[in-house]
């Protein structure tokens, strides 16, 4: 668990300026590249973008944005959080993060997932009727090209959603693949033992609630794996947070922002207010890792310990937080929260060592 990687992802969330004003989706845009140049240069290991198409995000390419990043960072693991797979043609998909490979020097993941929003599917051009064979049959394509990429064969496909590939070759191939990806999952056990039938990596989008109800959700998914005889997989949690120098400095900051971001997407959907109540109990005993350095480095390995996994993604962008304020919480979390995971994680193994021998 020492080993653990710890990222960071964010959505592009249009922030504000002093007086209160939105920033323009340029300007935000800008900013994410300077937060990632932070993050590779205080030793965070991920950084992910998620892909949008609404106004309070501005990410709608993330493949593009992660190319500027990955000029100007050096070890930085650059992703998405997610791609929508769905509303995309998975051969482009390939092919944009093999470029994107390539010219980082082999830092390219890609999370694929079918995303938390809908907007994407009729500005494409599908319909949410189609919503489980798109991506069922999309993530079926992708998988075979990365198979195909590995032994250097042909790919050869037959479904629905598009004319058979019979044959065809996808260029740039990956320099050495196979190209790192993995499924986002949301909470449905259809789409854990779907990624273990494609023998993808998983990864736990907790937004909500005690993380340790996702403890079956990592079972069915290693007990797939191990019925379809492929070995051991990883599993990593995405799950939104904010560091600060206090507890009570780290609420206060985020609070306005997130009651503004949870209430607009919450009437979207059909759900009541928030309140600060819960926004203090989802921080206390559910998915929000928010407090000081030692606070939040004490929860992200609870949480790790709790559901095995072995990568950790902070959601450290939220509404309107500021860009200010995100830097610095990316500075704590890289030069203070990441060590105390590590630290905290390799006490608990030496623990557990200690109680066997005994």
């Amino acid at each position: 668990m020492t080993n653990i990687e710890l990222g960071l992802d964010t959505f592009g969330d249009v922030t504000a300026d002093a007086d209160g004003r939105l920033l323009p989706h340029a300007r935000v845009l800008r900013d994410v590249i300077a937060e990632a140049e932070l993050a590779d240069r205080v030793g965070v290991d991920f950084f992910g973008v998620g892909e949008h198409h609404r106004p309070d995000f501005a990410i709608s390419a993330p493949e593009v944005l992660l190319a500027a990043i990955a000029g100007r960072t050096e070890r930085l693991r650059l992703g998405t959080a997610v791609t929508v797979l769905s509303s995309d043609d998975p051969i482009r998909v390939y092919q944009r993060f093999s470029t994107l490979n390539a010219v980082s020097n082999g830092r390219a993941e890609v999370i694929l997932g079918r995303g938390s929003f809908t907007e994407s599917f009729p500005l494409f051009g599908y319909s949410l009727d189609d919503y489980e064979v798109l991506f069922e049959e999309k993530l079926a394509i992708f998988a075979a090209l990365r198979d195909a990429d590995r032994t250097a064969q042909p790919v050869k496909w037959k479904g629905t959603v598009r004319p058979p590939l019979d044959g065809i070759r996808v260029f740039p191939p990956v320099e050495n693949p196979p190209l790192s990806a993995w499924v986002g999952v949301g909470g449905s056990p259809q789409s854990v033992v779907r990624a273990a039938r494609y023998g993808f990596p998983l990864t736990l989008a907790i937004i909500g609630g005690d993380p340790r109800r996702f403890n079956p959700y990592v079972e069915l998914y290693h007990r797939s794996l191990a019925q379809l005889a492929r070995g051991p997989l990883p599993v990593g949690v995405h799950s939104p947070g904010h560091v600060a120098e206090t507890d009570a400095q780290a609420r206060e900051e985020l609070w306005p922002a997130y009651q503004v971001m949870r209430n607009r997407i919450g009437a979207e959907r059909g759900w009541g207010p928030t309140s600060r109540a819960e926004f203090d109990h989802e921080i206390a005993a559910g998915s929000l890792y928010v407090g000081s350095p030692e606070t939040v480095a004490r929860k992200i390995a609870a949480t790790v310990r709790a559901l095995g996994a072995s990568r950790f993604d902070l959601k450290y962008s939220a509404g309107t937080l500021g860009h200010e304020i995100m830097l610095r919480s990316i500075d704590l979390y890289g030069r203070e929260v990441i060590p105390r995971v590590r630290q905290e994680l390799g006490a608990g193994r030496l623990e557990l060592e200690a109680e066997s021998v005994g």
